[in-house]
């Protein structure tokens, strides 16, 4: 089972540190505490189910990016390993796939954001 703590973080860090999240409700968020795995403005806590839903959309985008990533270097490899990929076109192809995971992970969070209602 998965525990989730929310509390203020200052007499119940330890709580927090052992839960498997714990979310700190603070009214200045550059005041935290280091046991907590996310912070959330104490005048938003009405929006913490839509943190949480946000927060699993965010573990999947994370998921599709790690598929993503390995789709790529398998079809890389493919053509290095049979000698149809030259040298400079994988140096040149190698940031382009970093700049691809970069995007699909900001247009996905965008639209889990907005397809949530940002919050709303």
């Amino acid at each position: 089972k998965n525990v989730m703590m929310v509390g203020d973080g200052l007499n119940d860090a330890g709580a927090l540190a052992q839960s498997n999240v714990g979310i700190s409700i603070s009214e200045n968020v550059n005041v935290f505490s280091p046991a907590c795995d996310a912070i959330l403005e104490a005048n938003q806590f009405q929006k913490l189910n839509y943190f949480l839903k946000l927060s699993k959309k965010a573990m999947l985008v994370i998921k599709m990016s790690f598929g993503l990533s390995l789709l790529y270097n398998l079809v890389g490899l493919t053509f290095a390993v049979t000698g149809n990929l030259e040298p400079l076109v994988a140096a040149i192809i190698m940031p382009l796939s970093t700049i691809t995971i970069v995007s699909f992970v900001t247009l996905m969070s965008n639209y889990y954001a907005r397809k949530l209602g940002a919050g709303s």
